[in-house]
This record gives structure tokens, sequence and C-alpha cells, in this order.
């Protein structure tokens, strides 16, 4: 048990209320879209494992590629590899172990998402490696974390459409956003070492107004998501309060002021991806229930 507490606490169990709430969200979106009824709950629990597979091999593998890193740096030296907890050969079980668990659900749901799988798991491993290369890395981390809302989609459906590729950049922009918030913490520890960041290549000042144009995109986005499907007022609420709480982060932390920057980073997302979905399946379920 001990052992299963350090794996869970590596991979931040608790960080998948950034991602699986959107992941549930593209799927009643795409099968009510698609096939004017709700998911079954087969297809939910699929997701489900195909999520934590996947996101159980990002973190382990961003573990063992910046174990170097995160042994120099003080806000990460307590991790489990460099604290001597965990082992690299047992975090590569762990992450063989994961993606045998993504393979095996994302076989038991469409054709398409096993299709779509080798691209999936290219980006869970190539993300961990653009902080050496390109100050877009959060960027790349959107369009990875992303993949969640828009394989939910194409699980139940099986394919892709203008819609899905909406929410696909929406959500990728609002991870992008509070990505570049959270890197303002570590800006002196990657200009020491040479790792790339939006925060360490424009300034704090900067790297906050790109944040906020990054949420702004989203908020575009998923306002436009509103017309381009079956969606009514309850939706509108839930986005109504999502775009408050996305204005309250931002107000939290300045270039001069980060003492807030945990609740701003996993607090208030974690509080708006829920939001999302709660609003969402309400909106769905009083019409298709």
């Amino acid at each position: 048990m001990r052992k299963v507490k350090i794996f869970l606490e590596m991979i931040k169990f608790e960080h998948t209320l950034f991602a699986l709430p959107f992941a549930f969200m593209g799927a009643l979106l795409g099968a009510v879209v698609m096939f004017g009824h709700l998911p079954s709950w087969g297809q939910i629990g699929w997701i489900t494992l195909a999520m934590f597979g996947a996101r159980s091999a990002a973190m382990g593998l961003n573990r063992v590629i910046d174990k170097v890193f995160d042994k120099k740096n003080p806000r990460t030296a307590g991790r489990a590899i460099p604290a001597g907890l965990l082992s690299s050969k047992e975090v590569l079980l762990f992450i063989a172990v994961s993606f045998v668990l993504l393979f095996v659900a994302a076989s038991q749901l469409s054709t398409l998402a096993m299709s779509l799988l080798p691209v999936a798991v290219f980006f869970l491993v190539f993300y961990s490696y653009t902080k050496r290369f390109t100050w877009l890395c959060h960027v790349i981390l959107g369009l990875t974390i992303a993949l969640a809302p828009l394989g939910g989609w194409v699980a139940v459906t099986g394919s892709v459409n203008a819609a899905a590729m909406v929410f696909y950049f929406s959500i990728a922009f609002w991870t992008a956003g509070f990505d570049v918030i959270y890197a303002c913490g570590d800006i002196e520890f990657d200009r020491k070492e040479g790792l790339y960041s939006i925060p360490s290549r424009f300034g704090l000042e900067k790297a906050l107004l790109l944040a906020k144009v990054f949420h702004l995109i989203t908020a575009v986005g998923l306002i436009i998501l509103f017309f381009m499907t079956d969606l009514s007022w309850w939706y509108f609420a839930g986005l109504m309060i999502a775009y408050l709480i996305l204005i309250y982060e931002h107000r939290l932390v300045s270039p001069t002021n980060l003492s807030k920057l945990n609740t701003a980073f996993f607090t208030l997302n974690g509080v708006l991806s829920i939001v999302m979905f709660v609003f969402t399946l309400v909106d769905l379920s009083v019409r298709y229930l």
C-alpha cells in the first residue's frame, strides 16, 4: 500500500481532475451530436481506463525523462525518483503496464480510436522533451492533454468533425494557459538550466499576458461550441461560471506576487473542468434521459 501511495503521488493522481471531466464531456457531446443519445456505461468505463492508462504513462515518462532536472530543482527534489522512493526501472515497468491498459481500453472502443493510438502515444512521449528546445512546450502540452476530450468524442463516435476540433483546441489553449502560469514559479531555475518556457523566454509580465490570450481563445472556442452543438442554457450557465473562474485565476497572480500560484494552477482549474462537465451533463440529461 505504501508503494501504491508513492506511485499515485508520483503521477499526481488528483490532477486527473483537469482532463477526465473533459474526456467525459467529449463523449457526451459526441454521442448526442452524432447519434442523439448519451454514451453507454460501458463506453464511459473504457474511456476512464484509457484515461488512467494514458495519464499514468505520460506522468511516469515525465518523471523518468526529467529526473536529472527534478533532482536539481528544490520544488521537485522530493519527487519519488530523485528522493530514492522509486527506481527508474520500477517506473519504467509502471509505464509499460499503463500503456498496455491504454491499448486494451482503446481496443474496446472505436476503430478510429485504435488507429489514432500511435499519435496519442507519440505526444505522450514527445512532450517531456520539448522544454529542452522550444518555449512552445506549453502549447504542445495543451495539444497532448486535449487528446482527452477528443479521445472521448472519437471513442463513442468513431469520427471527428468540426465541433470536435473546436472543442479540442479550446481545451488545448486552456491547458497551455494554466501551464504558463504554473511555469512562472520555475522561471529562475529554467533560465539557470537552459530550459525553455514562455516565462523564461519573455519574462513574467509577458508570460501572464500570453496566458490571458490563451484563455481568451478558450473562451471564444467554448462559446462557438455552444452554437455548433445541441446545447442549451444549462451549458451556457456553466460556461459563464467557467469564465468567472478564469478571470479570478488571472487576478490571483501578478508579476510581483506569485504566492497564490498553486491555487490558480490546481484548485481553480480542477473546479472549472468539473463545472463544465456537470453543467453539460445536466444540459443533455434533462433532454435525453
